[in-house]
């Protein structure tokens, strides 16, 4: 047996009996099935009484203790030893059931359900009866146009590789477009180190010049930067770079001052 089987052989009792079933009987009965469930099937089993019927809703021992009797009277589970008090288990186990499932509910809903479709139907065809309905032209199907471009064109262009495209566009040209790219690179270095203010006035400390000399500063390093061909990645190694250009800068200018003859360096 199953706990389908045994819902059904339930059900078919309640049917047939309906003055001895109460809402208790069922609860009690398929908790018991899904406690047997949950330890395996096991043939004999305890039940326990405070889980039992906090589970189901019971206050009441009495009203618990008469639930079950009942299913026991009633030939749903067998008694293997009673609980010598409220506080412990009954060992109980589920009866087994050999007799054939078609039973009078089986018959009933049966008979529901014919009597139910041939309602629907007479429902249904008097109301298309008494409709007079359009008849619909077929469907007209437009066939897709399609708009892709074959699966190896879209393989070769996602697999485009500059070497290809090197092949296409003349060297010279794409040294130029580098070039530019670079060259607007360090521009922006320089625009997002002159709106850093905090910086700017260390490196006026440092190199005692004004705020307002920056900007001729980093105009003569862009100039040393074209004329070595030096290029930078990150805004941190361009501002790197100028520091220690513009310190070599005064240091230069210093030995100038001292020979008496202004120098421009070109150190690194």
């Amino acid at each position: 047996m199953n706990s389908y089987e045994l819902s059904r052989l339930w059900f078919d009792f309640c049917f047939e009996n309906p003055e001895k079933i109460k809402p208790t009987h069922t609860a009690l009965y398929f908790f018991i099935i899904e406690h047997c469930n949950r330890l395996g099937w096991k043939p004999k089993f305890g039940l326990p009484t405070d889980l039992a019927k906090e589970t189901i809703g019971i206050k009441s021992y009495n009203t618990y203790i008469n639930t079950l009797n009942d299913l026991v009277d009633w030939g749903f589970l067998t008694m293997i030893e009673k609980s010598k008090n409220q506080y412990s288990s009954n060992i109980i186990a589920l009866s087994k059931f050999d007799k054939a499932l078609d039973k009078a509910l089986d018959k009933a809903l049966i008979n529901h359900v014919t009597k139910q479709s041939e309602s629907t139907c007479q429902s249904t065809c008097q109301s298309i009866d008494s409709i007079d309905k359009q008849i619909n032209n077929k469907p007209l199907t437009i066939e897709p146009i399609n708009i892709f471009i074959e699966k190896e064109q879209k393989e070769k262009i996602l697999n485009f590789e500059i070497s290809e495209f090197e092949n296409i566009i003349p060297a010279k040209i794409l040294e130029e477009e580098k070039e530019k790219s670079s060259a607007k690179k360090e521009k922006d270095f320089m625009a997002e180190l002159l709106q850093n203010i905090s910086w700017c006035e260390v490196i006026c400390m440092q190199n005692k010049i004004q705020p307002n000399q920056i900007q001729q500063q980093l105009n003569n390093f862009e100039i040393f930067l074209k004329s070595t061909l030096k290029t930078h990645r990150t805004v941190k190694d361009y501002a790197e770079h100028f520091v220690n250009w513009i310190n070599r800068q005064s240091i230069t200018l210093e030995k100038s001052k001292s020979y008496g003859k202004p120098t421009f360096s070109t150190n690194r």
